[in-house]
């Protein structure tokens, strides 16, 4: 019953708040929701003032939910499969090559360049962290995220070249951004301070290829039993147990399950395999079904990371070095961009200023919260949680607001 409270708390104001901003804000559902949760929350903090039992009732509520847990072992799934089958597979194909390196070298790249920058930005600000902890927070917040920058680009208007490239590259970066992250807090975390190369190819190896290749098989199998059977009651509950049934695999298996799920939905939702599997009622149904789900688990997202503001702690030099931060990240993501487009741009097509609109468009979101709530107490948690948590809000509101009038500016 517990658990059922939670879940129907958070629907009830998320279906609340989503009225709020479609009736009168009028803003992308992402936009709007943080928002009106942000001043909602701001409002019942200053309302504990006089009397805090809502704060009181509200923090009880937060407590209850596992961020971490329920976004990166549950939603995330759920929300990439989504993304991943509504993703034009001929374009990804023609650009998978930037994709590939702008998801692997560009996300190692941005994590050492804000490993170092915001190593030094500490100092100067007045807190001394060790160097490998500033690198472990340019893990976390190097990746781009999936779900925000699916749910801003739907209204963007961005080119379809374009807009592969940014969402080609946040549905696979946060899978190998786990695994660098995971990388250096095994380092981070041991008595040596080192971890073995061949425990690093092993933990790639095992999370993103066997991650890829499990919603390979998974993608393959759907597709020959939904091609079998016309029935389109059955072939969503398919989809449904593919999403499933591949997480607890994955997990089970070690495996990267938010890669196996790009895959297994680039595959389902790949033209070729949706004409000889899916009759017209079928691909109807699939398609509005996931919509729904991914609507749904967006608004309860952007509720709960409005919500996160309560387990804060508000200090003047965290703020500030969140701040500070800012700039660092962009140019950092930048810098790590520009080198892939240059060298890929004489061989496909970009459009101008590709390199400026992607760091611009590049948002962060839940996915980097819920790695720095990961963080143990000597990692300094409460110092990074307060600057990541900085860092998503720009991103999602003064880059999300602004992206689209960016792109239809400078294309």
């Amino acid at each position: 019953m517990e658990y059922y409270y939670i879940a129907a708390v958070l629907i009830v104001i998320s279906a609340v708040f989503g009225y709020i901003n479609v009736r009168f804000l009028k803003l992308p559902l992402t936009i709007g929701l943080m928002i009106i949760t942000i001043v909602f929350t701001v409002l019942v903090l200053g309302l504990s003032k006089i009397d805090d039992t809502l704060l009181i009732q509200e923090k009880e509520l937060i407590n209850q939910i596992d961020f971490k847990t329920v976004l990166l072992d549950i939603m995330l799934s759920f929300l990439l499969f989504a993304g991943a089958l509504h993703t034009n597979f001929d374009q990804l194909k023609v650009q998978r090559k930037p994709i590939l390196v702008f998801a692997t070298l560009g996300v190692l790249a941005s994590t050492f360049l804000v490993g170092f920058s915001v190593f030094y930005l500490l100092k100067v600000v007045g807190l001394e962290v060790s160097f490998i902890y500033c690198l472990l927070f340019g893990a976390l917040i190097s990746p781009t995220d999936p779900i925000a920058v699916l749910g801003i680009l739907k209204s963007a208007n961005a080119p379809k070249i374009l807009e592969t490239k940014i969402v080609g590259e946040s549905l696979f970066n946060d899978g190998v951004g786990v695994v660098v992250f995971l990388t250096i807090f095994n380092i981070a975390s041991s008595t040596t301070g080192n971890i073995e190369v061949l425990e690093i190819v092993e933990l790639f190896g095992v999370e993103v290829i066997g991650g890829i290749v499990l919603g390979l098989i998974l993608g393959w199998v759907a597709f020959k039993m939904m091609k079998s059977i016309d029935n389109y009651e059955v072939e969503v509950i398919i989809t449904i147990a593919l999403v499933m049934g591949g997480t607890v695999l994955a997990h089970w298996w070690h495996m990267s399950a938010p890669l196996a799920m790009v895959t297994a939905g680039l595959m389902v939702g790949n033209d070729t395999v949706r004409k000889s599997s899916m009759s017209e009622i079928t691909e109807s149904y699939v398609d509005k079904f996931w919509e729904l789900i991914d609507m749904l688990l967006n608004t309860i997202l952007f509720v709960m990371i409005g919500m996160e503001m309560l387990v804060l702690t508000y200090d003047g030099d965290y703020l500030f070095a969140g701040l500070l931060a800012v700039p660092l990240i962009l140019m950092s993501r930048y810098l790590s961009l520009w080198l892939p487009i240059k060298f890929y741009s004489k061989k496909l097509e970009f459009v101008p200023h590709t390199n400026l609109i992607m760091t611009w468009g590049g948002l962060r979101g839940g996915i980097s919260i819920a790695l720095a709530l990961s963080l143990s107490a000597e990692m300094h948690r409460e110092l990074f949680l307060v600057m990541t948590y900085v860092v998503v809000v720009f991103s999602i509101i003064v880059q999300g607001l602004s992206v689209g009038p960016l792109i239809k500016k400078l294309t």
